[in-house]
């Protein structure tokens, strides 16, 4: 129970702090590549300008007349060998090409866009180019007042990409390292969040078996010393002999109570991998149908079992099974009228072992069945009015049924009887011969 407890806290505890890391991360990775792109217009405007610092215009007759034979990659001049100009481009005034360095683009400038992002491939007569992401200016060239055109260029964003690899990898190697600390962290910080409840559950644990040591002792010797007084000779209609009857009988359900009030502080959790067995229900339902408490509870009833003739192996705690299934049936007889049926049965199902106890008692109302395996919960009514019951026998068997990882359920109607259903997983073994015959 606290190893489970313990890895819920560490798993949400790494999930929370993971998922601050991973958007802090994808923020950090924004920022890095926005700096680049920042960097990569930079260098590219600073480029432009120097080009378009050499156009040279004159006019003549009134007419501006525009002289690129200086600007370099579109004038005479050879373009230097470690530029990293991928094209230039000239537009008129009015947007038309005039002249063009690398690649062609359209004869007229479709958009007056400074920056751009253009996606583009390297060689286009290969069978599978590569892509080449650009960066693209275009920038309007003024004299005097008076525009000139427009210059284009556009270099590749291999540095930018380069570095955001970089530092995706950096990110892709930090991120792990980081969850499996964070895990670690998480693990040995709720392993101490872990320690004052442990120490609780163990004050808890010693105040329960001191209690029931305290309980127990006061109870016996009032149940003795009542049940000495009882051996007396008593005679017809004394009120001294009756009291000692009710003493007695008080004290063997309030032994009864202390007693359960104790299996349930106990049995909390799953149950140790030693205690387990295999277990064969045939044979277990068996012996508890012919068992003394069981048919001297069904009295007056006709009690049937429906059991399978071979055997049907679960790993389970026999004594604490037994139990469960002993306090549905005799939950059953007692809430079944004189003459009634009580039928137990066992079979399988979807790879799991069904054990059913119907009746056809007064039946459970259905504003109850979501609470009738509550501790002390009692049904208003004929339930209610029972004696020798406290609302424990239901919590009980639900305690032991999900502690062997199984389910346990009810159908009932008022007046018709009610169907308690454990659902047991099968032995390894089993299941194993049950998978290959399907």
């Amino acid at each position: 129970m606290f190893n489970r407890s313990r890895r819920n806290l560490a798993r949400w505890f790494t999930l929370s702090m993971g998922g601050i890391l991973v958007v802090f991360s994808g923020i950090l990775y924004y920022q890095e590549a926005v700096e680049q792109l920042e960097v990569t217009d930079r260098l590219l405007y600073k480029k432009t300008r120097v080009m378009a610092a050499s156009v040279q215009c004159e006019f003549i007759q009134g007419q501006a007349r525009v002289d690129l034979s200086n600007v370099p990659f579109l004038g005479n001049s050879p373009p230097p060998l470690d530029s990293e100009i991928v094209y230039a481009r000239w537009y008129d005034e009015k947007g038309k090409l005039r002249q063009f360095f690398g690649a062609p683009s359209k004869e007229h400038l479709s958009e007056n866009v400074e920056f751009k992002t253009i996606k583009t491939t390297n060689d286009l007569t290969k069978a599978t180019p590569k892509v080449l992401w650009l960066r693209q200016v275009t920038l309007p060239v003024q004299y005097k007042g008076e525009a000139l055109g427009y210059l284009q260029v556009a270099m590749p964003m291999t540095a930018a990409q380069d570095t955001l690899k970089g530092f995706l990898l950096l990110l892709a190697i930090a991120v792990p390292v980081t969850l499996g600390a964070i895990s670690l962290v998480g693990w040995f910080l709720s392993g101490l969040a872990m320690q004052p409840i442990r120490s609780s559950y163990d004050h808890l644990q010693r105040f329960t078996g001191n209690a029931s040591h305290e309980l127990r002792a006061p109870l016996a010797a009032i149940l003795s010393n009542a049940q000495v007084g009882l051996l007396t000779p008593a005679d017809n209609g004394d009120s001294k002999h009756l009291r000692l009857e009710k003493i007695a009988e008080i004290a063997k359900s309030m032994n009864t109570l202390i007693s359960n009030l104790l299996f349930l502080a106990r049995r909390s959790g799953q149950l140790s991998p030693e205690s387990l067995k295999e277990v064969d229900l045939t044979d277990l339902l068996g012996e508890l149908i012919d068992f003394q408490a069981t048919t001297t509870a069904a009295q007056n009833l006709d009690i049937k079992s429906d059991l399978p003739e071979q055997s049907i192996v679960v790993e389970a705690d026999p004594d604490l099974l037994r139990q469960a299934v002993a306090n549905l049936l005799g939950n059953a007889c007692k809430y079944t009228k004189a003459g009634g049926m009580v039928n137990l049965r066992l079979f399988t199902q979807s790879c799991r072992a069904v054990i059913q106890v119907e009746d056809n008692g007064i039946g459970i109302p259905a504003a109850d069945l979501p609470y009738i395996f509550e501790r002390f919960y009692r049904v208003d009514g004929q339930r209610g009015r029972e004696t020798g019951s406290f609302g424990l026998g239901l919590a009980i068997a639900l305690a032991i049924v999900e502690a062997h990882n199984g389910h346990l359920s009810v159908q009932s109607e008022v007046g018709q009887g009610s169907i308690f259903q454990i659902e047991l997983p099968l032995s390894g073994s089993v299941y194993e011969q049950f998978s290959q015959m399907k």
